[in-house]
């Protein structure tokens, strides 16, 4: 109790031939939670592992699809909020500011409805 698990998602590694589906992934890292984390903790957040933004996104929402769990799901992501803002301001740090603000905004409003379950990829 007091503490908040900071955890990676199941994932096959990048040059696995056969990648798994959004629904796999959340479903493996389901099980694997529910397996070994007591229900006493009171929360996840999940570090984006070198997935996409949008593949970040998508595996937490399917997560949280998937019927109430022990434990809230959230996102503590580094890269995949930030890679895609941060390429805006490397290209003009100056006249790209707001347009990578924008993105942030954005990136961190679609992992929050992740994170409640109600993310859609044509909100991209």
């Amino acid at each position: 109790e007091g503490t908040i698990l900071k955890a990676s998602m199941v994932l096959p590694g990048k040059n696995c031939p056969e990648q798994a589906s959004i629904e796999e992934v959340a479903e493996s890292t389901l099980r694997c939670l529910r397996a070994a984390v007591p229900a006493a903790l009171p929360g996840i957040v999940f570090l984006s592992g070198g997935q996409s933004d949008e593949d970040a996104t998508a595996h937490l929402n399917a997560m949280n699809q998937m019927g109430a769990q022990p434990w809230p799901l959230s996102f503590s992501y580094g890269r995949a909020l930030q890679q895609a803002a941060l390429k805006i301001w490397a290209a003009d740090p100056v006249g790209k500011l707001a347009e990578a603000q924008t993105t942030v905004a954005h990136r961190a409003k679609l992992n929050g409805l992740a994170a409640l379950g109600q993310y859609k990829a044509d909100m991209e």
